[in-house]
């Protein structure tokens, strides 16, 4: 009997460690992100990659994270963030701006996930929104260009007419005719955010059109390869693409989502998590400069790092007036900033940008 009952009692003590590590993994925080590239676009989605990376780093085997990449806008979306939502993910990161519409309409029916969306402005209790300053890197970019173009002709490929496409391109003007009056933009829309043919084709074109500085706001490293491959300059976007044009390029604005990420997951973890906005900048650190070329004139990298510091610290802004839009109606007054409600919505072009924005 006394064997029997040892037995049982040791039977009744493996059930409880095998019941207690099953609780332990069930008690693991799932973070799950949405790509609307592949992770090896070396652009947008491969940033975003790193924060998840980032996340799996800082809390170890407290937090299971999953991705799924190359997931189109729309009806897609809105079946891969149900499967997450729906396969017990606490926390949802949706990382581009055509999300926005089906994360809503997700988060209504699963009110106890939290949702996090990239770029977009509609919130509800459970969906936050992010994103980043992008502009204040293109500011910087703008001066560094109007310095270094001899054609004076930038040339900008761009992948949707949205305000923070727009916003880029304009940030980008304004800050190359503030040293170089003459200067002008030429952009092509691609109508994608990660297409490596149209990339280059749209590179090939304006280059074929005369600008000597190519710059872009789409997720693949082709326009900087077709700078490298036609000896122009180019700038890198979302990450450093310095391996894939190193003559080519000038620097690159890096979105750096790594604090971020880990913050909001601490939050959902510690029940702390609200629904909020965020749009940070320099200071916050999710925008970032990769290493200038060294062909850059040491004038022209002290101007540039005078500019991100006044950018840091607040004492300048990259839509200061007096600003004009293509009509040149004055947009922002002299002596004021565009306001945060502007920029969120921009829908014109400024004065050195050629063409028209596309309905």
């Amino acid at each position: 009997m006394r064997t029997k009952k040892l037995l049982l009692g040791a039977l009744l003590s493996a059930v409880l460690v095998v019941g207690a590590s099953a609780g332990q993994a069930a008690e693991k925080t799932k973070v799950g992100f949405v790509y609307v590239g592949p992770i090896g676009d070396h652009g947008w989605s491969y940033q975003h990659n790193q924060g998840r990376l980032a996340v799996s780093r800082a809390f170890a085997d407290k937090v299971k994270t999953t991705y799924v990449e190359s997931v189109p806008e729309g009806a897609d979306a809105a079946r891969v963030i149900t499967k997450l939502a729906r396969t017990g993910h606490n926390l949802i990161f949706t990382t581009s701006f055509g999300y926005m519409n089906p994360t809503l309409k997700v988060a209504k029916r699963f009110p106890k996930v939290k949702f996090e969306h990239a770029t977009g402005f509609k919130r509800s209790k459970n969906v936050s929104t992010y994103s980043a300053r992008f502009y204040e890197g293109r500011h910087v970019v703008g001066l560094v260009a109007g310095k270094m173009t001899k054609t004076n002709v930038l040339g900008y490929v761009a992948s949707f007419p949205i305000p923070e496409v727009i916003r880029g391109i304009n940030a980008t003007i304004i800050a190359a005719r503030s040293v170089n009056p003459n200067i002008k933009v030429k952009v092509v829309w691609v109508s994608s955010w990660f297409d490596p043919g149209k990339e280059a084709d749209a590179a090939k074109t304006l280059i074929d059109q005369g600008a000597d500085i190519i710059m872009q706001h789409t997720d693949s490293p082709a326009p900087l390869q077709q700078a490298q491959k036609r000896g122009v300059w180019a700038v890198g976007q979302a990450s450093d693409m310095v391996t894939f044009g190193p003559k080519a390029q000038l620097t690159a604005i890096i979105d750096d989502w790594n604090a971020y990420y880990i913050q909001r997951t601490r939050a959902v973890m510690s029940g702390t998590w609200k629904s909020q906005d965020v749009w940070g900048g320099f200071k916050s650190g999710m925008v970032k400069l990769a290493p200038f070329n060294k062909a850059i004139p040491a004038d022209v990298v002290a101007m540039a790092k005078k500019a991100r510091d006044g950018l840091f610290n607040g004492t300048l802004h990259a839509f200061a007036g007096p600003i004009k839009d293509q009509s040149g109606k004055v947009v922002v007054p002299a002596g004021q900033n565009a306001s945060d409600k502007m920029l969120a919505g921009m829908n014109f072009y400024v004065e050195g940008v050629d063409g028209t924005i596309p309905k």
